[in-house]
């Protein structure tokens, strides 16, 4: 994959700087927590922090698990989600799947629907997935049904990787589809030429750092949750 210049642009900027975090540390949601005394607010700058690289174009979609259990902050995000994931995600612009119900929590799919059904009509996304099974690859509410369907509380099928964005090289390497050497380890394990991998690392650090500054700075979450620059998934695949 390689990034558009929009993309590296809007989602390079953010850096640690200002993001109440210790240098290098990846943004928490805990920097933040606190902050919202409302419910919606609340819940509202979770997701928009934990769907900050959806929001900025760097990723298609990403996983979120929610756990029913309260908090550092006091709040039980999963029960928050219960009452008003529905109505926030419908006034964003985004879209969840729940791919994993548990006793205990929910496993969520969080993309921009425009977004997600660009990158699966990509040609080589599509016959990535058709050659794990997927009957309709580019059909996306076929794909995600098919997706919940493969979907355990034990675990998710290794092709999500395709799903999520990450470097096609780097899904097949870890399935075992191409034998490529081990050359890093981030987010997802890289295979091959580590370089279009790093540049999508980069990307997401980048969005997920400038979501947490625009929080601290006092922004607001639902403005942010619905925030309109990264409206189409921009990475090209490879």
């Amino acid at each position: 994959m390689k990034l558009t210049q929009r993309a590296s642009r809007s989602c390079r900027n953010g850096t640690n700087s200002s993001s109440g975090s210790p240098a290098g540390r990846r943004p928490s949601w805990h920097d933040l927590a606190g902050r919202f005394a409302g419910e919606r607010e609340c819940l509202a700058s979770y997701l928009a922090l934990e769907a900050a690289e959806v929001i900025g174009g760097a990723k298609p979609a990403n996983l979120l698990n929610l756990t029913d259990r309260e908090r550092p902050c006091g709040r039980n995000l999963f029960r928050l989600w219960r009452r008003h994931g529905e109505r926030l995600l419908a006034w964003s612009g985004l879209a969840a799947r729940e791919l994993v119900q548990r006793d205990d929590g929910v496993l969520l799919l969080i993309y921009r629907p425009e977004g997600l059904a660009g990158h699966l009509a990509t040609p080589k996304v599509a016959n990535f997935l058709r050659r794990a099974g997927y009957r309709q690859p580019a059909a996306l509410d076929g794909l995600l049904t098919e997706l919940a369907g493969r979907c355990t509380a034990a675990g998710f099928p290794h092709e999500i990787g395709a799903i999520l964005g990450y470097p096609l090289k780097d899904v097949a390497g870890f399935m075992g589809w191409v034998r490529l050497p081990v050359t890093g380890q981030g987010p997802w394990r890289i295979y091959g030429d580590p370089r279009p991998s790093l540049d999508v690392i980069a990307a997401c650090r980048g969005c997920r750092n400038r979501m947490a500054q625009r929080l601290l700075a006092g922004g607001s979450p639902f403005e942010c949750l619905r925030e309109s620059g990264g409206a189409a998934f921009l990475l090209a695949s490879n």
